[in-house]
Order: C-alpha cells, then sequence, then structure tokens
C-alpha cells in the first residue's frame, strides 16, 4: 500500500480560499495488486467461515454470493490488465473453486477445527489462484516466464474443485439425468478453462471440439459410475483421476512432449484409480 502526500491545489478565485489551503495535504493511498488479492482472499474466507452457520436458511444462497464475489476480487484487482483484452475464461475457474468448497463445507464434520482446516486451505489457494489468473492475464499479452508454474496451480485447483463437485453431485443420490446434468454443468467449463491455459485465445473455437470430446468422454463415465456399487467419494476419486489422465495428456499434446514415458505415467494414473475404484466397490450388496 503507497501513500504520498499531494500540495493542495491552490483556486484563482479565491485568495481566502488559497490562503485557508496553504500548509493542508490530501492523503492519497495507492493498492497494488497483491494487496487487493489479500483483501479479496480474506473477506471471502470469512464469508466462507460464517455460511457454515446459515445452512439451514440461506447456505446455499450464500455459497453462489461468495462465487460471484470471487469473479469480483479478480476483476477489480486485474482490470486495468485486461480493460483492453478481456476474456471470461479467467474467470471460471475461480467461481467453481469457491462454489466448490462453499458446497462441499457442509460435508465435512461439523466442528471448528475441520472448519478452520478448510478454510485455511481454501485461502491458501484462492490467492495462488488470484496469481496464476493474473499471470494468464499478462501472458495473453506478452511473453511472461512465470506462466509453466501458473499452469501447474491452475491445474490442480481444477481438480480439487472437479473433485469436490462430483461428490456433492454423486452424494444427492440424484436421478440419473440431473446426474448428468448437473456433471455437464460443471465439466464442461472446467475441461475448457483447463485447456484454454494453453493457447490463452480469446475465441473458444480453436479448442472446443477438444474439450466437447474430452467432457463427453467424462459424461459417460459418470453414466457408467452412477449405476456402480461404491461410495460418492471412491466415484469421485475415479473420475478426478480420468479427468487428470484425459486432460493431461491433452496439455502434453499441445507442448508438443508427449512421449512414450508421459503417456505411461498418465496410464498409471489411470490404472490406479481403477484399482481404488474396484477395491472399494460392494459387490455383495
Amino acid at each position: 500500500m503507497n501513500i504520498s502526500f499531494l500540495p493542495k491545489r491552490k483556486t484563482l478565485s479565491s485568495s481566502r480560499v488559497a490562503r485557508a489551503g496553504q500548509g493542508k495535504r490530501h492523503i492519497v493511498i495507492a493498492i497494488d495488486k497483491r494487496q487487493k488479492f489479500v483483501i479479496g482472499v480474506i473477506l471471502l474466507s470469512i464469508g466462507l467461515f460464517t455460511s457454515e452457520f446459515q445452512f439451514s436458511r440461506s447456505g446455499l444462497v450464500i455459497s453462489f454470493i461468495i462465487s460471484i464475489f470471487s469473479v469480483l476480487f479478480l476483476l477489480w484487482a486485474i482490470y486495468q490488465d485486461i480493460k483492453g483484452n478481456f476474456t471470461f475464461s479467467l474467470f471460471i475457474l475461480p467461481f467453481f473453486y469457491s462454489l466448490s468448497f462453499g458446497l462441499f463445507y457442509f460435508l465435512v464434520p461439523a466442528s471448528v477445527l475441520s472448519r478452520l482446516v478448510l478454510t485455511s486451505l481454501y485461502a491458501f489457494g484462492m490467492y495462488s489462484l488470484f496469481l496464476s489468473q493474473n499471470i494468464f492475464a499478462v501472458a495473453s499479452i506478452r511473453t511472461i516466464a512465470l506462466l509453466s508454474g501458473a499452469r501447474i496451480v491452475s491445474f490442480v485447483i481444477t481438480l480439487l474443485s472437479f473433485f469436490f463437485l462430483t461428490n456433492i453431485v454423486f452424494t444427492l443420490h440424484a436421478s440419473l439425468p440431473v446426474t448428468i446434468a448437473l456433471i455437464a454443468i460443471f465439466t464442461y467449463p472446467l475441461m475448457y478453462q483447463s485447456i484454454w491455459t494453453y493457447n490463452l485465445q480469446k475465441s473458444p473455437y480453436p479448442v472446443l471440439l477438444w474439450v466437447l470430446a474430452l467432457s463427453l468422454c467424462i459424461i459417460e463415465s459418470a453414466v457408467i459410475l452412477w449405476f456402480w456399487p461404491s461410495s460418492p467419494t471412491v466415484i469421485a476419486l475415479f473420475l478426478a483421476g480420468f479427468f487428470y489422465a484425459m486432460t493431461g495428456l491433452t496439455h502434453v499434446w499441445f507442448e508438443k512432449r508427449l512421449f512414450r514415458g508421459v503417456l505411461w505415467e498418465y496410464l498409471w494414473v489411470g490404472v490406479v484409480v481403477f484399482f481404488v475404484l474396484l477395491l472399494f466397490s460392494s459387490w455383495g450388496k
């Protein structure tokens, strides 16, 4: 926060006002982007922590409000960087990240310690996400060295958001059409945002077919798992692993480094989560 003292401007219309203004100063306070990020994270974390106590009345509404404000705080901080190069892709992940925590908040044990841990995790992730989105906003205009790190952070937060939201959807035990509709609502935007970080283009059309094809694979897997005899957490873990493998392979394809060793790494992730799904399935019930 920068504080500067500027002399009060004199007016020629009144000598009395000019004499009275002599020696007086205005205080000008300038807040940089990182300080705006900190302010936003603190206020969002407080809202998330207090929303738990309003679950019976308006907790769901508060979760959506927190998600909207996460977008507004990011816009407030980086507006000067994007006002001539605006893209909605920057605001997809902050919205769904806050929404996933706001809804998942009600599935954890109702203790102060667990709430504090989850809120601390949210605050750390949100601050990292704000920094990453700021890097993407700058990288869409000029080359920046921190782009690779921002992509990694964004991908991790995307996976966490996808896992939380999928867990919530399957916990509802809703009908198949409702479940698939809910899965589709957040799968496509999260998939698009993750792939967008590797081209940083305003138009969604260059990656439209990629996103549609990958999202369809996730949705089809969710249809099968709706009939699968396992817990929502295990199903969400499997889908998150599947999301990781498919999206990660797409990333390395765009980077032109889809070598045999890299392919086997993602294949092993898929094998591991599949065996976890089999291990924790209740076939005898």
